[in-house]
């Protein structure tokens, strides 16, 4: 069976359903998909950027996602927000009969999987995010928000040359190394859900919501490879809008930025059409993941998710392969596809 993972869905300002995923939804419907849901199906009447609340009409947004054969979504990111708009969100996808994780009425509700059962498969998801605004938008044993998983920064000083372009370390003014971990306790309940995650599905997919920028820093790291003991078969991330290097991790794929998928509009109202997404095809079966490729995607002027021509992104593709070898994987071109080995 084919397991399609996608990175950020935002659906704000979409009027016209069948529009954002024209291109693309008969193969996610052939297919068991899960995406990033970037967006809440909220109308709050009037619409503010206040707090990254991201708003799409529940009609018209609800059926886009519908009629794109989405199974499940994660919802545990910055901009799903605020608890009138994260419960109305649930409320119209559950209506859908779409599955979700990562956010809910409380804690234990924002951290249950996201259960999809195909073709005798059982496919779990579960989903944390590490980029959240610090107050009200944390999921508390009895208060509404997205399931964290929090990290911590440092600022330190080097006391040994560990890059080239840094200066030694026998002189003032040697600039701090941005040093960050995962926070040990949400860790751990983290991949405690997925060993117990483990025993209800046939896959397990851990979602994460991460990243600064084009780098894959060390609390990332962390995150994927305890998530890979824990048990999960694939690790995606998503959050810097950019199409991050490919990890091959005791045989298992960590992708550490899928980039956008259908995000016309985003922050401020401004148009986000150039950025550069990976949409996931994995093989799947009962006794695990038997080979994961991926194709490039942008936007068209009509807000039409595009799939790439490999020839067209020959200098993403080459950088990315390049950054992807360093973690152990190899990104081979097929086509368009590009598929993702051990090195």
């Amino acid at each position: 069976m084919k397991l399609i993972l996608t990175g950020d869905v935002n659906l704000m300002n979409v009027t016209d359903p069948p529009v954002p995923f024209a291109r693309v939804a008969d193969e996610l419907r052939d297919a068991l998909t899960f995406s990033n849901f970037e967006c809440c199906l909220f109308d709050p009447g009037s619409h503010s950027f206040h707090n990254e609340g991201f708003y799409a009409h529940p009609e018209p947004g609800g059926e886009a996602l519908k009629r794109a054969g989405i199974d499940a979504v994660g919802i545990a990111n910055n901009v799903n927000y605020g608890e009138a708009a994260i419960l109305a969100s649930i409320a119209r996808l559950d209506e859908l009969g779409v599955a979700h994780t990562g956010a809910g009425r409380n804690l234990a509700a924002a951290r249950a999987p996201a259960l999809v059962r195909r073709d005798g498969l059982t496919c779990g998801f579960l989903q944390r995010s590490s980029v959240y605004w610090p107050t009200n938008h944390e999921a508390g044993a009895e208060a509404t928000g997205i399931a964290v998983l929090r990290g911590h920064t440092a600022y330190h000083v080097p006391m040994h040359k560990t890059r080239p372009e840094t200066p030694p370390p026998n002189r003032p003014g040697v600039p701090p190394e941005v040093v960050t971990w995962a926070d040990k306790a949400y860790l751990r309940a983290f991949t405690d859900d997925i060993a117990a995650l483990r025993a209800q599905a046939d896959i397990v997919v851990a979602s994460c919501h991460w990243g600064l920028g084009q780098e894959v820093l060390a609390y990332m790291t962390e995150i994927a490879h305890a998530a890979i003991d824990a048990g999960a078969h694939i690790v995606m991330g998503h959050g810097p809008h950019y199409s991050l290097p490919i990890e091959v991790y005791k045989g298992r794929p960590i992708f550490y930025g899928l980039g956008s998928f259908s995000f016309h509009t985003g922050h401020g109202g401004r148009q986000h059409g150039t950025w550069l997404g990976m949409m996931v095809r994995a093989e799947i079966a009962r006794d695990g993941v038997k080979g994961t490729r991926f194709q490039f995607v942008r936007h068209n002027d009509k807000n039409e998710t595009v799939l790439c021509a490999l020839t067209d992104e020959r200098t993403a593709f080459d950088d990315l392969a390049r950054r992807s070898a360093q973690r152990g994987a190899k990104l081979t071109a097929r086509g368009d596809e590009v598929l993702v080995e051990p090195a």
